[in-house]
Formats: structure tokens, sequence, C-alpha cells
């Protein structure tokens, strides 16, 4: 492959923090390499559409604090088809753009995979999800951010806890990885932790519940990730606590979207920011088809194939602390 002097970058699927920051080093790095760098607004679908902007340096000044991504994102229905992603390729060429780097997750890095394979096209990663539920990476970016704002949302629901005697269900993000809930659930003190990774039961949960009850404690919070097998109806689940122990008044917070919102952490900052750069290292060395990850803080390139082809284990290590600290 030839060195590209001419490069795209887009964020597609649900925004996290640290994209921008992530936006700003692939621009930053571009320009310090003496390459061309274009932004493509609205992910894939912009992409479809020709929807493209010259970036130098000083477009991206300013934006590593913010939240979101200033090129929007979009999930795109069209990028499935053949002839969408023929056209892409086609806004592709007549720009004279020559390579891609993507932002997003494990539906992104599928799409980019099929690109790649169709039409030959040099593009490269970056995990982008709050979830942190991508293959190859110790970290997404977005995630760290995501944990600090549910541990703070859970520390203010549990002075109302404490203050009513309550058992409050906080649902989190986490469709099928448990990583937030978990570490979120540790972070906060929850008392009980519930993760798609692991299906403790109704039966298990109430009796759990019914012991720190008997211990002493007068309020409770469980952390309930949404793809959690008894907490995907988490209404239903606080109807069923309250009907078996009748000792607890149950409440339910689900945090929803403003976990994906706000001021990425200096981690993700940083995170970000290297990955951006190693997005524009791996290029140059002449790589293709593969995300940026970091793993033992080493920056590193992982296969497409690798990236989506299943998420991170859980940490059983983390499932014994919180077992024991909850006690």
């Amino acid at each position: 492959m030839n060195l590209p002097k001419r490069i795209g970058v887009l964020t597609s699927g649900g925004d996290a923090p640290g994209m921008n920051a992530a936006i700003r080093a692939v621009v930053r790095a571009c320009a310090y390499n003496g390459i061309e760098c274009i932004g493509i607004y609205r992910g894939l679908q912009g992409l479809i559409e020709g929807d493209f902007k010259e970036l130098n340096a000083r477009s991206v000044k300013n934006i590593i604090n913010r939240g979101g991504t200033f090129l929007k994102s979009a999930r795109s229905k069209e990028f499935r088809t053949e002839e969408g992603r023929k056209k892409a390729f086609e806004n592709l060429k007549k720009e004279n753009i020559d390579a891609l780097v993507v932002i997003g997750g494990d539906g992104t890095f599928a799409g980019a995979s099929v690109f790649i394979k169709e039409f030959n096209f040099p593009i490269v990663g970056l995990p982008g999800t709050i979830d942190n539920d991508i293959n190859g990476t110790d970290y997404t970016i977005g995630y760290d951010t995501a944990l600090n704002t549910v541990v703070e949302a859970i520390d203010k629901i549990r002075d109302t806890a404490n203050s009513h005697n309550r058992l409050f269900l906080v649902e989190v993000m986490g469709r099928d990885a448990g990583d937030i809930a978990l570490n979120a659930g540790i972070g906060a003190g929850a008392e009980e932790i519930l993760i798609p990774e692991q299906n403790m039961g109704r039966e298990r949960l109430v009796e759990s519940l019914g012991r720190s009850k008997k211990s002493g404690k007068t309020s409770s919070i469980v952390v309930v990730s949404e793809g959690d097998q008894i907490g995907k109806n988490i209404f239903g689940l606080a109807q069923y606590i309250e009907e078996n122990l009748k000792e607890y008044e149950v409440r339910v917070t689900v945090l929803g979207h403003i976990q994906r919102g706000g001021s990425p952490s200096c981690y993700d900052r940083v995170l970000a920011s290297r990955l951006g750069v190693g997005a524009i290292d791996a290029l140059l060395r002449g790589e293709t088809n593969v995300m940026i990850g970091i793993v033992h803080n080493k920056v590193i390139s992982v296969p497409f194939s690798e990236a989506i082809k299943g998420s991170n284990e859980i940490d059983e290590d983390l499932i014994r602390v919180a077992d024991i600290i909850s006690i």
C-alpha cells in the first residue's frame, strides 16, 4: 500500500466522551506528518452523502474537553447495502482520500472490514464506546468517564436511600457487557451488582438482600446492567422484591444516556490522544484492517477480525472483590 497523503476521519455509532480528543489527535498527527486531514460528518451516512470538510490543527482547538463528537454520528442502513458502500467509495475517490480512521464500536469495525474487502481501501479503527465491550483492548474511549458519571450519580442516590431507608435499583448501560455495572458498583459501594455475564436469579437476589437487612442495613443500592437476565424488566424486578421483602421500599433509577455525556476524564483524554496518534502511525507503517487498542498500557494494533469476535471477558477477581466487600 502507498503511504497516505490525505486521510479521512469519522465517528460512528453511539457517541462517547473522548471522541473529540481522538479526532483532535488524528488531525494533529496528520498535520505533524504533513498529511491532509478531512473530517467526515455524520459517520458512515456522511461518507455516503459526501459531507466532508478539510480540517487542520486549528480546526480542532478547544475540543479536547468537550463530550460527544463535533463531527456528529449517525447509524446508516444504506451503508449496509452494496450500493451504499459503492457511493461511499466513489466519494472518497472524488475527494482523493486514500485512507480512513473510523472511531466507533464493533458494528463500525464490521462495516469497515466489509468495505476493505470490497474496495481494498486502507482503514484503521479506534475503539470508541462507553461499554468497554471491544475485544483486544483493555479500555475503550469513553468508558472511564462513564464510570465516573455513574459513581457520582449513585453517590447522590445513596443520600436519598439512607434518608428514607429505601432500596434503590440503579440501571446502567451495558447491553452485552457488565463492565460499567461491576466497576461502578464496587466504586459506589453497591450491595448487589447484576451483570449479563452472571445470572444471579431473582430468588438468590432476594435471599441476599434479606441477609443484608438482617445484618442491620437500613438501605441498599443494587446496580443493574441493562442486559442482565433478571434486570431486563427492572420495574418488574422492583415489584418482585417488594412482594417478597415487605420491609423494603423499592425505587428505580434508570441513568440512561446521561452516561454518554459530559466532559471526558483525564484518562479518556490521554487514552484518546494516544490511540489517535497510534492510528496515523499505523497507516504510515502500511497497516490496514486493524484497530488501535491499549493492552498493559502499551498501544497495539489488533486485526478487526479479533476486535469484533467478542467482548473482553469479565474480571472474575473483581466479582470476588464485589462479593467480599458488600457483606
